[in-house]
């Protein structure tokens, strides 16, 4: 890991969907207290983060799902042969603190609690994706069409759990526990579990792909490993 020198930037600037947030908020200030080179990262809907990148605002960095950052790639917005994937990211379920837990234990479970909840919602991300698919390989998508509350780009399903706006949420374990007034039943079962990867790639619009580099090989190294498992993630 490089010493700070007056060769190296003063800070980067990267982009991530709301997924990563707390993770790389750890990871950055670590690398920031090994290099001394500051790390702004800005977290957003994943949707919007890629939209951003892709109209050309200048990243150093950007960190999003794997096929996300794929996309960049092909573009031209992210460096070829840049990507590195940092941590496979799965779907757990929320309810209101002091509710009843649903039975979550097998699929059929979880189908059931998802025809029983009064009302639901899930992220805009890849998990919610694959979560609308397997209500409709159910064959429920359109019974329950009508209960589904959209978490807005941004807004972590955890917060209508919390705040009583729907009963039964799915989001990615890594965004769910450090919200407060919500009781986590537990993960999907390995049947239906959705999971993610994360990955990143140096922006083409970074004059400092170097230093960017030197931090993904930080945050993808085994002293990253614990951060990841302590926030609800595997590293990849």
């Amino acid at each position: 890991m490089p010493s700070p020198t007056s060769s190296l930037p003063v800070s980067l600037r990267g982009i991530s969907s709301m997924a990563t947030r707390q993770l790389l908020a750890e990871l950055a200030a670590a690398y920031t207290d090994r290099t001394g080179i500051a790390i702004a990262i800005e977290s957003v809907g994943g949707v919007d983060a890629a939209k951003r990148v892709q109209a050309g605002e200048p990243f150093d960095v950007v960190f999003l799902a794997s096929d996300a950052i794929d996309k960049l790639v092909a573009a031209g917005r992210v460096l070829p042969g840049s990507k590195v994937d940092l941590v496979h990211s799965g779907v757990a379920v929320a309810v209101r603190a002091g509710t009843a837990l649903p039975n979550i234990a097998s699929e059929d479970a979880v189908r059931q609690a998802v025809l029983a909840a009064p009302s639901l919602s899930y992220s805009t991300g890849p998990s919610g994706v694959a979560l609308a698919k397997l209500f409709e390989r159910w064959g429920i998508a359109d019974a329950i069409q009508s209960r589904i509350v959209q978490a807005p780009p941004g807004v972590p399903v955890g917060t209508l759990v919390a705040h009583g706006e729907v009963a039964l949420g799915f989001q990615q374990l890594s965004e769910l526990i450090h919200v407060d007034g919500i009781a986590i039943v537990g993960a999907l079962p390995a049947a239906i579990q959705i999971t993610t990867t994360f990955s990143a790639g140096v922006c083409s619009s970074s004059t400092h792909a170097d230093a960017v580099r030197d931090l993904l090989a930080f945050m993808a190294s085994a002293d990253a490993a614990e951060a990841k498992q302590r926030q609800g993630m595997e590293p990849a």
